[in-house]
Order: structure tokens, then C-alpha cells, then sequence
């Protein structure tokens, strides 16, 4: 019996506290409520801990368990695979999944034919260095997935199941557009010791797939008629565990719609080493997708990433050109693999984005700029939208403020590739554009401003990103608008206690509680809001109260929270600009529900109702009144 239990103040401890609290989401107007967790920080079940998490595994299924009733969504991380020095999931490949994804359990099952060898299952578990805590082991796991994954391929080859082998001729010919490339890059990989394309010493393997006349053409047709023949094992391998964790994925998504979630998958604006070489035809050489000077960092990030060349999205008549195809492709992939919808991480990439000279700063005087909004720049001018007229010359361009006017047919310009691929790719497969979660924290530029309005895109609401002595700030309670997406912080930001703990006793700490008691408390005296706001300055608990409250009171129709920030852990997932082993380590602890119910006790996880309750209160009297009843219920599970 855990202390939840007992003192019943888990909302997930009975179906009957499940449905008042969903009751009570309902009555805030709340639509989807999302519980943020990449893949990779998924727990593991007691003695199965491999290194690494996995939304296929049966600590996952358990992880639905605890939380359907209450959250609607599931937001996941990006899928794609990732190298072996970086663990970054915002590096991965935009077609091939993670094999360290796969939930190796359940290949040693009848299901798979036993293809992996239990033994070999337990010695993986049994040597994670890290398998009594809540961090992932990726070095460890990522060359011990890849042995057993081996194992499997050739037990897999040998193993009498017609069935199965069917399914993986089928799933290869679907998929062939984007497999064949990515698989053939793996058997180079192997060709010249190393994957990173860029070092390789033949320049025709650099540029298999982008030959530059009928003569390139045909020598680079028979320079991978002769890798496939001679790689063949390897090319089969990396198809294997791309069908496996394909299967696999299906059966969690079918198993979260069963407990009445989706999945959301999360699309980042990057692109892989991988996703580089076998597209670079698409890409504008010599520049990169990167951030200018920021909260973040002060000369900008350099995040090294290719950037589409314009010119290959679109042809001259609007319609989409090889580049802009492709990513339709992707796209459609994904809104048919998620109908929860997709995450666009970084949707100024796909409006407004910053672009740098490679192997420079991503700063102004380096020859930075906006690739659509520079019609000043020698080189990136041929690209704009934004005309000189358009511009405060005041405002330097890496600047919010720096475009003050488009037209109707520039603000159409900017959102093409919103409309024509991302828009288009969800209503083919029967979604709509609220399937679209657009990650717009941080800039804000007219365009990407002009764009979300016009197309009614939802975004995002950092209310721990908000600016206090701005009284019209878009993160503040009172501005948040209904269609959007609010949070008190993401994968990227510390968790709302953290946060907290610093921005007590400064003069943030008491503007936040003044704005805050302004919003959350309409008809309270002024003596009364002062003492919030100076209890704000003082208290991190209080604070963190009220943040959690302004969460849930705001108008926002959709709500999502990170896992810290829910199970209040005290720690940090990713801190953006840096690298090394902790980063994209943490995972949700494998005790997470003693975890849980201790922290609701000690007052540092989100006691949802309670917060609830609050949230109704907060929105003035007669709309407490009008659901008192729901009220009283909430008190009996809090």
C-alpha cells in the first residue's frame, strides 16, 4: 500500500478520482493533456533495465496504465537514429528510426520466434552500468543493442517463419524510397571505417545520389548495384531492425488509442549526417541552420545542420519541386505513424529561418542573416520575401522586431511550405491542422507571427519563459489565447521548482507573484494581492503553487507537462548549448509511482486536484459557483 493509496491523494489511484479530474480539465476547457516523455526516458520494469527506455516495452504499457484516464497524448521525442557520440535525439535521421527503440524482451518471445536468446537479454540487463538509477547508459547500450540485434537478424534469417519474413518483404518495398538510401549509407559506413560521410576518401561515395550529368549518372548506378551485392548482409541488417521497430511501434501506438491516448511524435528541423549525404542535391551548400545570439548562448548555436535550398522546395508555378516532395514524404510518414499529430520542433525553421556562412559564427557580422527576410544581404537577398520597405533599418536583423509589414501574398510566400507539405501531408491522411503542434518559443519574428495567425496554427506557451514586467507578455496568464499549447516548461528547461528556487528573493520573484496575483485572483483586495505577490518573492513552494495554477486557469485548450515537472524530480533533462554523458540521460524512475505519491507528500509533485481546484477558483466567483459540485469532489480526492 503506498501513501497514495492510503491517504487517497494520488488522481490516479481509482477510476472514480480519474474521472473527476478529467471532469474538471473538461469544465477549464482543457481538450488534450499531454504528458511529455521521450522515448528514451521511459522507466524500466525491475530487473529488465537495459540502459535505455522505450515506448514499446512493458514498463511503458504500465507507464499508459498509470496515466490514461487523465492525459489524452503522450509527447515523444524525435524517433530517428542517432550516432554513437552524440545522444541527442534532435540529431537523428529524418526516415529511420532508433533501433535503441526496440524492446529486446520481446524478441526473445513466441511472438518473434525466441530470436534472441534470453541469455543474452539477462547479461545485457545484468552489466548496465547505470541500472540502479534513472539515467540511461547510452554508450553502454548503444553497442550491446547492435550485438543482440545481430543475434536476432541471424537467428531471424535462419528461423522458420514464412509469416513474419513476409512482412518484412512487404514492409521493404513500402519503404524503399528512403530505406534503400539509408541502409546503403550503413554498408559505407563499413566500407570506410567510419559514418561520417565527409571523411570518406572517395568522392563518388560522397555523391551517390546526386550526380551531376548522364555520365555520373550511370557510374554511380553501378557504384551501388556493386555496394549493395557486396554489403548485402549489412544492407538486410539495418532493414531487419528498421521492420522490427516499425512492428513494434504499431503495437504501442494500437495499445495507447486502446487506453484512450495518442502518441505525438516530434519532428525536429534538423537533418542527420545520413539524411545529408543521401539528400544533399536539396541542400544550399556552404550554409547552415543555426540560432543567432540568444538566452541560450551569446554568440549564437551552431547547430551545423544543412539548410533546404528554396530553390528545390519549389518550381517557378508554386507547385512542389524534388526537395519539397521529400519532405512530404516525411511528413505524411509521420502523420500516418502518429494520429496524435506532430511536434515541429523549431517552426521559425520552416518561416523564418537562421542561417549561417559554414565554419563561421552564426552572428550578423559573420554574414548571418534570416534566408527569406535579408533582401539587404550580398548572397541571401535572392531568397527574400521581405522587401526593403518592409524593414525597420533600425533593428538589426537578428532582431524580433526587424520586419514590420507583408502583404497578404508575402505573408502566403513565408507559409508556403506550412501549407503546401506540412498542412497538406496531415489532411491526406485524414487529419486536420490541429494536429499540428508548432514549437514557436523563443522567436517570434513578424513573419512567423503572420504565418501562424493566417493558417490558425496552434503554439506554444512557456509561462516559466514569461517576461514580468511586460504586462502584455504572450506567455502571461491573462494573454494566453485558447488555441494554443501551454506548459510551464519543456524538455529544455529546468523544472518549474528549479526555477523557482532561483527567481525567489530577486525582483522577478515578486513581479511574477504581482502579475500572478493579478491574473489569479480578479476579485481579491489589493492588500490581498500585495501579500501574494511578496509571499511569491519569498516562498519557492508558493510560487511553484501559483505557476501550476496559472497553468491550468489560463485559456489555453491544450496543456502539456514534462515529467519532472509532474513527478517533481529535481533535475535537469537537457541544457540546450551544451553536450556530454547527463544530457538526454535523465529517465523517469522506475519506482515512479512511490516516487510520485512521496513527492505529493513532501509537496513537490503536481497534486493535480488540488491545482484543479484552484484553477476553477481563480477563474472569479461565479465561475466557481457554477461548479461547486465538481469542486467538492476534488477536495474528496485531494
Amino acid at each position: 500500500m503506498t501513501y497514495c493509496d492510503e491517504q487517497k491523494k494520488s488522481p490516479f489511484s481509482s477510476d472514480e478520482a480519474k474521472s473527476i479530474i478529467k471532469d474538471a480539465l473538461k469544465a477549464l476547457g482543457k481538450k488534450h493533456f499531454a504528458f511529455i516523455a521521450h522515448s528514451n526516458s521511459f522507466p524500466a520494469e525491475k530487473g529488465k533495465n537495459t540502459g535505455f527506455g522505450a515506448v514499446n516495452s512493458n514498463a511503458a504499457k504500465n507507464l499508459i496504465n498509470f496515466l490514461s484516464g487523465v492525459f489524452t497524448d503522450i509527447q515523444l521525442g524525435p524517433s530517428g537514429k542517432t550516432k554513437s557520440i552524440d545522444a541527442s535525439p534532435y540529431t537523428g535521421t529524418i526516415f529511420s528510426n532508433n533501433p535503441l527503440f526496440i524492446d529486446l524482451e520481446q524478441l526473445t518471445t513466441d511472438e518473434w520466434h525466441n530470436i534472441l536468446s534470453w541469455e543474452t537479454y539477462q547479461n545485457i540487463t545484468e552489466n548496465n552500468p547505470n541500472k540502479n538509477t534513472n539515467r540511461t547508459a547510452y554508450s553502454y547500450i548503444f553497442g550491446k543493442q547492435n550485438e543482440a540485434l545481430k543475434e536476432a537478424f541471424e537467428n531471424f534469417k535462419k528461423c522458420d517463419c514464412p509469416e513474419l519474413k513476409e512482412k518484412f518483404a512487404k514492409y521493404k518495398e513500402e519503404n524503399k524510397f528512403w530505406l534503400e538510401k539509408d541502409s546503403l549509407y550503413e554498408a559505407l559506413t563499413e566500407e570506410h571505417g567510419n559514418d561520417y560521410w565527409p571523411m570518406w576518401k572517395s568522392e563518388i561515395d560522397k555523391c551517390l545520389f546526386n550526380p551531376q550529368n548522364e555520365e555520373q549518372k550511370v557510374q554511380y548506378e553501378n557504384r551501388i548495384k556493386e555496394l549493395q551485392e557486396k554489403y548485402s548482409d549489412i544492407i538486410e541488417f539495418y532493414s531487419f531492425c528498421q521492420f522490427v521497430i516499425s512492428m513494434q511501434n504499431d503495437k504501442s501506438r494500437e495499445y495507447a488509442q486502446s487506453k484512450g491516448m495518442k502518441m505525438i511524435a516530434d519532428r525536429q528541423v534538423a537533418f542527420s549526417d545520413r539524411d545529408n549525404w543521401a539528400y544533399q542535391a536539396y541542400f544550399l551548400k556552404g550554409w547552415c541552420l543555426g540560432c543567432p545570439p540568444d538566452y541560450f548562448s551569446e554568440d549564437g548555436q551552431m547547430w551545423g545542420f544543412p539548410v533546404m535550398d528554396p530553390e528545390k522546395l519549389f518550381n517557378k508555378d508554386g507547385s512542389l519541386a524534388e526537395g519539397g516532395l521529400l519532405m512530404k514524404q516525411l511528413y505524411k510518414k509521420m502523420f500516418k505513424e502518429n494520429p496524435g499529430g506532430v511536434r515541429i520542433d523549431h517552426m521559425v525553421g520552416l518561416i523564418d529561418p537562421w542561417v549561417y556562412v559554414s565554419g563561421k559564427k552564426p552572428k550578423i557580422e559573420e554574414g548571418a542573416g534570416r534566408l527569406y527576410s535579408s533582401p539587404e544581404h550580398p548572397i541571401l537577398s535572392r531568397y527574400a520575401i521581405a522587401k526593403m520597405e518592409d524593414l525597420n533599418d533600425e533593428v538589426e536583423a537578428d532582431k524580433e522586431e526587424r520586419i514590420i509589414k507583408l502583404t497578404e501574398e508575402q505573408i502566403k510566400q513565408y507559409g508556403a511550405l506550412v501549407e503546401k507539405i506540412v498542412i497538406a501531408a496531415a489532411e491526406e491522411v485524414g487529419l486536420d491542422k490541429d494536429s499540428i503542434v508548432c514549437e514557436d518559443l523563443g522567436t517570434l519574428t513578424y513573419p512567423v507571427v503572420s504565418v501562424m495567425k493566417e493558417y490558425d496554427l496552434q503554439g506554444m506557451k512557456l509561462i516559466q519563459f514569461v517576461v514580468p514586467e511586460k504586462p502584455e507578455h504572450p506567455y502571461r496568464c491573462k494573454n494566453i489565447t485558447p488555441r494554443s499549447w501551454a506548459m510551464v516548461g519543456t524538455h529544455d528547461n529546468e523544472p518549474i521548482r528549479m526555477w523557482a528556487d532561483q527567481t525567489v528573493n530577486t525582483e522577478a520573484g515578486y513581479l511574477n507573484g504581482k502579475n500572478l496575483a493579478e491574473d489569479l485572483m480578479p476579485e481579491a483586495t489589493e492588500e490581498e494581492k500585495e501579500a501574494c505577490a511578496v509571499r511569491c518573492s519569498k516562498d519557492a513552494s508558493y510560487l511553484t503553487e501559483r505557476k501550476f495554477v496559472e497553468l491550468f486557469a489560463c485559456k489555453a485548450e491544450n496543456i502539456q507537462i514534462f515529467f519532472t515537472d509532474f513527478l517533481g524530480l529535481y533535475d535537469v533533462y537537457n541544457r540546450p548549448g551544451t553536450s556530454g554523458d547527463k544530457n538526454w540521460s535523465l529517465r523517469i524512475p522506475d519506482n515512479y509511482e512511490e516516487v510520485y505519491c512521496n513527492n505529493l507528500k513532501e509537496g513537490t509533485a503536481l497534486n493535480l486536484p488540488y491545482i484543479l481546484k484552484l484553477a476553477i477558483q481563480a477563474r472569479g466567483s461565479e465561475f466557481a459557483s457554477q461548479n461547486q459540485e465538481l469542486i467538492n469532489k476534488l477536495e474528496s480526492i485531494m
